[in-house]
């Protein structure tokens, strides 16, 4: 199986929009009620936490799985990135990206979606080993945020941005830095584009925390 098919199937894996059709089951358009987004911290405001958790672990898991299937058909999943040649790098990023961008940009709901977060946390955790660790330090980093904060938008952009900070950190203390920091460009190039595209996403969001109108979660 060729990358791009891996990577069509990657970005229609991430397309399909559960946190709608979870509503949309309850009775219910996302769309028109709370934030309007599709994504599971719409989805947990609006029809309670526990569905909130289903369309996370759903969103994740549509993120998770091409990627998985890709690394293991590939022969790249659980080898450090030092090791896997470049090209091969490039074209498993780009199948983690696909499934992200198959949710931000859904052709099932006219190109619209969520803001990636979910879908791009099991994307990325999938990737076993050069993004597993940093993605998991991401959800660390995610979770702290919330309990200080009480703000999901902030700690979706905080954990985002702890990913490639990670990555560099792990460079950084490598034996051999330079190989390291060679072996990790396809990764800190892609993880960047993202983390711009996320803030991005976030924009309203980063409106209304400045002037501290930004909806916080219940402790």
């Amino acid at each position: 199986m060729s990358w791009l098919l891996l990577q069509i199937l990657a970005f229609l894996s991430g397309s399909v929009p559960f946190g709608l059709l979870i509503a949309k089951s309850k009775g219910v358009d996302i769309r028109a009620h709370g934030s309007g987004n599709i994504g599971s911290t719409n989805v947990g405001r609006v029809l309670g936490r526990k569905w909130g958790f289903l369309c996370f672990a759903l969103d994740a898991t549509k993120g998770a799985g091409p990627v998985l299937l890709a690394g293991s058909v590939q022969g790249v999943l659980g080898i450090p990135a030092v090791a896997i040649a470049e090209t091969d790098l490039w074209a498993w990023l780009a199948t983690a990206a696909a499934a992200l961008l198959g949710h931000v940009f859904s052709p099932w709901i006219r190109f619209k979606g969520g803001k990636g977060i979910a879908t791009g946390f099991g994307a990325f955790l999938a990737m076993w080993t050069p993004l597993t660790v940093p993605t998991a330090a991401a959800l660390v980093v995610w979770i702290l945020a919330v309990k200080l904060s009480k703000m999901v938008s902030l700690a979706s952009i905080l954990g985002t941005i702890a990913i490639p900070t990670v990555v560099i950190i792990r460079c950084l203390i490598a034996s051999d830095p330079t190989a390291s920091f060679r072996a990790s460009r396809p990764s800190l190039i892609v993880l960047g584009v993202i983390t711009i595209l996320v803030v991005y996403k976030h924009r309203s969001n980063i409106g209304r925390i400045l002037r501290g109108q930004e909806l916080k979660v219940k402790a």
